[in-house]
């Protein structure tokens, strides 16, 4: 699974939320204030290209557009696969962590409760 850096979660982010652009299409979904130059989507971009996380679709005149390859969920499980092993794989700290802090609600555990039961009643893969 591809490993992303911040900066490249950032422009995939700008691809999941706006479909297939343009670097300059991209570059513009970024808050004015801090806006990274156009050089720097590009490299970005190309960098993405080349892990097969995004790919060119189309050309507008000049401009080549591309789009994301690797989705959203992916790009998350990978991001927490990586964050639990600082935690030794073990899930309960960031568990407990989670419900001591308010930010893992009563429903939230009742959803996931329900998840593990249909994930406990599938048949084995063989």
């Amino acid at each position: 699974m591809v490993k992303l850096t911040k900066a490249e979660l950032q422009i995939m982010e700008a691809l999941w939320s706006g479909g297939a652009s343009s670097i300059r299409e991209i570059q513009q979904r970024f808050p004015a204030k801090g806006r990274p130059a156009y050089s720097t989507v590009q490299t970005v971009v190309y960098r993405l290209e080349g892990k097969k996380a995004v790919r060119r679709t189309k050309r507008i005149g000049n401009a080549d557009i591309f789009e994301a390859i690797l989705t959203r969920s992916a790009a998350h499980r990978r991001l927490i696969e990586d964050f639990l092993t600082l935690f030794d794989g073990r899930t309960e700290p960031v568990m407990a962590h989670f419900i001591e802090s308010g930010k893992l609600t009563l429903e939230e555990i009742q959803e996931a409760e329900r998840t593990l039961r249909k994930l406990s009643q599938r048949e084995p893969r063989s």
